[in-house]
């Protein structure tokens, strides 16, 4: 196997120093938390409408470098939105990853839109650009400015890559591919806050991009997402639409499109204020550990050349499916917490009728990774 398996359990008890139930992924509150969601109660301003919504998008946009931040209530929300905004009509399809979280293609369907699938990098573990490149020129044509799928006459308006586990993808090489196609990049950086692709922070490549701040992220807001985008227009609209389209007036409620209710909290917004004011020593903890682990197993997952990955889940290659299961259940059973990577989207009963390019990396990235303990640890 490639990994003992009661060394690694000893080991990784030992890193966390307890002999209970050791989680995949679990927040630390270990700031102004309290504080801050004390504050917000104080000031009664608990639901949509309150300062800290405005504090944390102001933050987190200076923190990963984008001119407009639009805070909302999960992850799957900004993307929606994201897409929506960057373009995406029903009938278009959208370019995607079938190694991904099921909210990447949930929200592509919530368009209306239709996924179709290409592969990922076995060094990245997010979309090949040159899987992307093979089927773009195998099967688009473009057509008064428009990227056409010559099979199916129907128009491809964005490409969605995700940058999984916090790794960035070749998300350069996607972004001339798709300027190329004139097909709207919309990144997928959930599981990204933190991380860095040369020498940017992820969520600037694309025309808009969508972060998570579930539980199990790198910060919390206990549920909440955000859109980044650095076009004003593209902000105002999101905000718009996040916000039941309701134009601005002191007592009138006038509406003037089908919108959202996808606003964040004033409660959650404070409780992000606060991990945000931990994250830099939180990833200094995540990549002091996933170098722990790099040291001590030659199978972990390693952050692609030209990136400083935030280490979100740390991963292991198992060298079958076979080894994958009994890792699996031999960790869990002790009180281990891993997990595999996502089912395949293409797999799934929803999606398995969707175009896609042959996939043998996603298969294999499938059948034999396995994600392990990653908190912060204490």
């Amino acid at each position: 196997m490639s990994v003992d398996t009661n060394n690694f359990i000893k080991f990784v008890r030992e890193i966390y120093q307890t002999e209970d139930f050791i989680p995949l992924h679990e927040p630390r509150f270990i700031g102004n938390e309290k504080k801050y969601v004390n504050d917000a109660i104080d000031s009664t301003f608990v639901s949509s409408v309150g300062g800290y919504v405005n504090r944390f998008e102001k933050e987190f946009a200076e923190y990963v470098g984008s001119k407009f931040a639009v805070a909302t209530v999960n992850g799957t929300a900004a993307l929606h939105v994201s897409l929506l905004v960057g373009g995406v009509q029903p009938e278009d399809e959208v370019i995607t990853q079938p190694l991904t979280f099921i909210a990447t293609c949930n929200a592509i369907s919530y368009c209306g839109a239709i996924p179709i699938f290409v592969d990922v990098d076995l060094d990245t573990l997010g979309m090949s650009p040159d899987s992307l490149r093979k089927f773009l020129m195998e099967n688009a044509v473009m057509k008064s400015g428009n990227c056409i799928n010559k099979n199916t006459g129907k128009r491809i308006s964005a490409c969605v890559p995700m940058h999984t586990l916090g790794h960035p993808c070749r998300i350069d090489e996607i972004k001339d591919l798709c300027d190329q196609f004139n097909i709207a990049l919309i990144e997928d950086a959930a599981e990204a806050l933190g991380s860095y692709y040369q020498n940017m922070h992820l969520g600037n490549w694309g025309k808009l991009s969508a972060f998570s701040f579930n539980g199990n992220k790198v910060i919390t807001t206990g549920g909440g997402g955000m859109i980044t985008t650095n076009d004003e227009e593209l902000a105002k609209k999101c905000k718009h639409i996040t916000t039941t389209a309701k134009i601005p007036h002191s007592w009138e409620f006038n509406h003037d499109q089908i919108a959202y209710n996808y606003r964040m909290p004033n409660l959650n917004a404070a409780l992000g204020c606060a991990q945000l004011e931990k994250l830099d020593d939180f990833i200094e903890s995540k990549r002091s550990l996933a170098a722990k682990y790099l040291q001590q197993f030659e199978s972990i997952f390693k952050e692609p050349p030209n990136s400083n990955s935030n280490y979100w889940l740390n991963a292991v290659s198992m060298n079958s499916e076979k080894e994958q299961k009994v890792f699996l259940e031999q960790t869990n059973s002790s009180g281990v917490m891993t997990r595999p990577l996502w089912a395949l989207m293409n797999e799934l009963p929803m999606f398995k009728n969707c175009q896609k390019s042959e996939l043998p990396n996603s298969k294999k990235l499938a059948s034999t990774i396995v994600n392990i303990p990653s908190s912060v640890p204490v």
